[in-house]
């Protein structure tokens, strides 16, 4: 069949934003227990709501109430949001944050009303005890964290609501508790400001007993700066395992002897950036070995590790993301993802070594022929120092666009920054390749993949190192032929919309940018923001105020004169990690400028959209927005968009 010569970026697509919307779901936290296997699942289509689901047997349904929404508000990201041990489950309910307990039909309040959030549930051997983090407001102050467990009945649920049992208290923020298998010790991690859990935390260890802590905590691991440890897990013999970057690469640590020893050293991730809790990348099969997942660049791969001989076996599976790791009674799960396919709850057999994908994130069916596959590239930036991304070529196999013609650009900055690019198929950027406009996903200098290094790029130097690597990935692409040089846009959300920002206001490379719930004010973020990331920029820009000079020469919002091309702003009315009066202050500037620009706001909406109508609109209205920019022909205009200037 002929394809239809029509321009970049007016090819009409099979990939509908409606559709993208409300087909995607996202798929998270899997666990196993007494055979079944569980899973949180958000919906779009229902208002963003997250249900646990179970299959188990070949049946498959939720576990959760229709009218209830699982999520946790603890760091504002959440995560840990359920648990599941021995036939009963504990999760959050978003309306009230409080604990509840589920099993055999009945379901119970565990935790007060008394405005704590909880989040990163371990449930002791015993049945006993289930431990948590505490996220609890108070006055005038800042939030107070800490770790506590909440007393069980041994079976069923709690006759009434309980008062936590602080198990420790003091640092600025605690995660991942876990119990060792003879019930005898807990161990958790704790970081204090101004450190992220990707910069120092501390890994502690505590005797445990049927009537709670029986000891004091021991710090064994983390007592200095300069190394993150996350995922601290026993095995089954009781031996105390974790990630750890000391060596500049997240690697698993287990503490032998009094020392600490390399399972298997060498330079990939065996761990990502935790901004949830509960993230899972490891987990023992038996005492001597490991299923893990570990990459570069975001392309992973799992593999058993022999424990002694520190020997990796790649699994020939068809994924390249394993997300949220479990291993239980001979079988693993977790959320496998790929570029050719949708996100997936998939189940292994580790002996057999057959797996099974028991539930889809989307149910849009698409051809291998129509997705575009990702390119990792290389390219030169500002200084010389490399830089990395993952590119996306137009394809369509119904379209063609006009001899000669070069694709416009689209480059996206991701959120954190502290997060990455992923090789894994996502619909959104789908959504614009299919219609002739190229993507390229950038793992700028900051990035989570490439070692604590490439991570530490950004100290002190955020605002410039993403944007000067955004930039060049524009340049670079330009140059080489790929893309039209004269349509270059950048487009990013939260930490991604500042670079997206920064990258139009002090740069004259791109001629239209899209802001999702961006920072334009780096003074009103840390005056604003929540506890989790409040001085986070000290590492990222400078301690404030004493650098107060350096965060206005960074803020876009001070420099609204060098801002001199088109800008659309999405942003959530309930977001409380960027506020938006930052999106208000930049449209006002654009207007003061009469530059085109346009601003959507979300009611209801926090940091991230959640609902199929909204994500919807931010698509179309990005697409329709570069339309109008760029001069080609779409068949989207979405309500609540309107262009001014």
């Amino acid at each position: 069949m002929s394809k239809r010569v029509r321009p970049y970026g007016s090819w009409g697509s099979a990939i509908d934003a409606g559709e993208v919307a409300s087909a995607a779901k996202r798929l998270s936290q899997p666990r196993l227990d007494r055979g079944a296997v569980y899973w949180l699942e958000g919906r779009p289509a229902d208002g963003g709501r997250q249900a646990v689901v179970r299959y188990d047997a070949g049946q498959l349904g939720d576990v959760t109430p229709s009218d209830v929404n699982v999520r946790t508000l603890v760091h504002e990201y959440g995560g840990g949001d359920y648990q599941v041990g021995r036939g009963r489950m504990f999760f959050v309910s978003f309306a009230d944050q409080r604990i509840y307990v589920s099993q055999g039909g009945r379901l119970a309040p565990l935790s007060t009303a008394a405005g704590s959030r909880y989040a990163d549930f371990a449930i002791t051997p015993d049945d006993r005890w289930l431990l948590a983090v505490e996220e609890r407001e108070r006055a005038g102050r800042e939030a107070e964290n800490r770790l506590v467990g909440f007393p069980l009945p041994a079976q069923g649920v709690p006759d009434q609501p309980a008062e936590p049992v602080v198990i420790a208290a003091g640092h600025d923020f605690y995660a991942a508790p876990c119990v060792a298998p003879a019930g005898d010790r807990i161990a958790f991690v704790a970081w204090d400001h101004p450190n992220m859990p990707w910069d120092a935390t501390r890994l502690y260890v505590q005797a445990w007993g049927a009537g709670g802590s029986a000891g004091e905590s021991r710090c064994v691991a983390g007592e200095g700066e300069g190394e993150a440890i996350q995922q601290p897990a026993f095995s089954p013999a009781g031996v105390i395992t974790c990630v750890s970057d000391r060596s500049g690469w997240w690697n698993l640590q287990q503490l032998r002897g009094g020392e600490w020893r390399p399972l298997c050293p060498r330079s990939a991730e065996f761990g990502g950036p935790p901004w949830v809790f509960a993230g899972s990348s490891y987990a023992f099969v038996d005492e001597g070995q490991i299923l893990c997942a570990y990459g570069v660049g975001g392309r992973q791969s799992l593999a058993t590790l022999d424990v002694e001989s520190g020997c990796l076996e790649d699994w020939a599976l068809p994924f390249t993301g394993f997300g949220g790791l479990r291993v239980g009674d001979g079988r693993a799960c977790f959320i496998g993802s790929a570029p050719d396919r949708p996100a997936s709850v998939v189940v292994l057999d580790v002996s057999e070594r057959r797996h099974q994908e028991v539930a889809v994130g989307s149910s849009l069916e698409l051809g291998v022929e129509v997705l575009s596959q990702p390119e990792k590239i290389e390219f030169t930036s500002a200084d010389g120092r490399s830089a990395y991304a993952w590119l996306h070529v137009p394809t369509n196999p119904a379209f063609a666009a006009p001899p000669g013609e070069r694709p416009p650009l689209l480059v996206k900055s991701h959120g954190g920054p502290t997060a990455s690019a992923s090789p894994a198929l996502d619909l959104r950027i789908q959504y614009w390749v299919s219609r002739g406009i190229a993507v390229v996903d950038v793992d700028y200098g900051g990035s989570t993949g490439y070692g604590r290094a490439y991570r530490e790029l950004l100290d002190g130097e955020w605002g410039i190192v993403d944007v000067e690597d955004c930039v060049h990935a524009a340049l670079h692409l330009g140059e080489v032929g790929r893309v039209d040089p004269g349509r270059l846009a950048i487009s990013g959300g939260s930490a991604g919309g500042y670079t997206t920002l920064c990258a139009l206001t002090f740069h004259d490379v791109f001629h239209a940018g899209a802001s999702h719930y961006g920072i334009g004010d780096l003074e009103a973020l840390v005056r604003d923001t929540h506890k989790f990331e409040s001085r986070y920029t000290d590492k990222l820009v400078g301690p404030y105020p004493e650098m107060k000079a350096r965060y206005v020469e960074r803020s876009p919002i001070h420099f609204p004169d060098r801002l001199s091309c088109p800008v659309i702003f999405f942003q959530g009315l309930d977001d409380k990690i960027v506020p938006p009066n930052q999106a208000e202050a930049m449209v006002d500037a654009l207007a003061k400028r009469a530059l085109p620009h346009a601003y959507v706001p979300f009611e209801g909406e926090q940091h991230g959209f959640r609902r199929a109508e909204n994500i919807r609109t931010a698509l179309e209205g990005e697409l329709y927005f570069y339309s109008h920019i760029f001069g080609f022909d779409v068949d989207v205009r979405p309500q609540g968009v309107e262009i001014v200037g």
